[in-house]
This record gives C-alpha cells, sequence and structure tokens, in this order.
C-alpha cells in the first residue's frame, strides 16, 4: 500500500478506497482475510486507529465482517465486486462530471473530450 496521501481527504477513507480497488482488480477475493490491523498499520505507515477506523467504515458498508479471534474478512459474496465497481465507477464518473461542469463544460463536450481522449489511447499529455 502506498504510503502518500492527499490532504483533501480523511487519510482512513483513502485506505479504505484502496482496499476496495484491491478488491475490484481480484487482489483480494471475497472471504479472504484482510492483514490484521497492526500489519495493515505499518504497511500503511499510519496510526493503528486509523485502520481501525477503515475497518469499521467498511464493516458498516457491508463490506467486511470482524469475526472474533479470527480477523476481518472480505464479504463472501460474488456479487459484492459488481457493486464496489458500479459503486466507485459512478463516484469517480459524478467526481469528473462536477469537475467539468464547474469549468463550463457541456455534457457534449465532456462525451467529445473522453471520446478523443480514449481513442488518442488515453495517454496524458503531461
Amino acid at each position: 500500500m502506498s504510503k502518500e496521501f492527499e490532504a483533501s481527504k480523511p487519510i482512513y477513507i483513502q485506505i479504505t478506497e484502496k482496499i476496495f480497488q484491491r478488491i475490484i482488480r481480484g487482489e483480494i477475493n471475497p472471504g479472504e482475510k484482510l492483514p490484521s490491523v497492526r500489519d495493515m498499520a505499518v504497511q500503511s505507515g499510519v496510526n493503528p486507529n486509523t485502520i481501525q477506523r477503515s475497518y469499521a467504515e467498511m464493516e458498516r458498508m457491508g463490506i467486511v465482517e470482524t469475526r472474533r479471534g479470527q480477523g476481518t474478512f472480505v464479504i463472501e459474496k460474488e456479487s459484492i465486486v459488481d457493486e464496489l465497481k458500479q459503486s466507485m465507477q459512478t463516484e469517480i464518473i459524478g467526481q469528473f462530471v462536477k469537475s467539468m461542469k464547474e469549468l463550463g463544460y457541456t455534457n457534449q463536450q465532456m462525451v467529445s473530450g473522453l471520446t478523443h481522449y480514449l481513442e488518442d489511447g488515453g495517454q496524458d499529455e503531461h
């Protein structure tokens, strides 16, 4: 896990999102045990309380479950990956559309720009 965090978003949310990305990519599977709070804190370079908050948030969302004395596990529900993919896609698209509208772009201009970007291989010009 990366130790670099954005200042604009709470670290526990960023850790939660990184775990979600790993689940979506298939690096962590339904039913798989997550690292202990202490191990994840060392990997992430953060306080164990921050990891505990991330795990608690994911449990509240129904993504993981804590088994007393065993640890924290991704819910054994195959559809969880599809639900996470859809949720993250919607969030990312929403952020993109909001940012583009703030810049004054129309829906058509956004679609056109995105299409052009993807046709060029999605290469960042910076």
